[in-house]
């Protein structure tokens, strides 16, 4: 799973280059982790790491970019 992180975290540098690794890094992660929560609860086919890669991905590029503005309002997001 490292690897996948890393080059999650390697794209969301070059799409928002204001990102830390670190906070890059956590970015990747939550949103990894929101994607899987979410579709657990809702009761969802696990279909593998596979596709929870390819949505993330496609949120980096759409609001990758955008994450350095993003000011939370859930305490989970707060160090990011």
């Amino acid at each position: 799973m490292e690897p996948v992180f890393e080059r999650l975290t390697d794209q969301l540098r070059l799409l928002n280059p204001e990102l830390s690794a670190e906070e890059a890094r956590s970015w990747v992660e939550h949103l990894w982790e929101d994607f899987e929560t979410t579709r657990a609860r809702s009761g969802r086919e696990y279909k593998g790491p596979e596709v929870t890669e390819t949505i993330v991905k496609k949120w980096l590029e759409q609001y990758g970019p955008h994450l350095h503005r993003y000011e939370p309002t859930n305490s989970r997001f707060k160090n990011v």
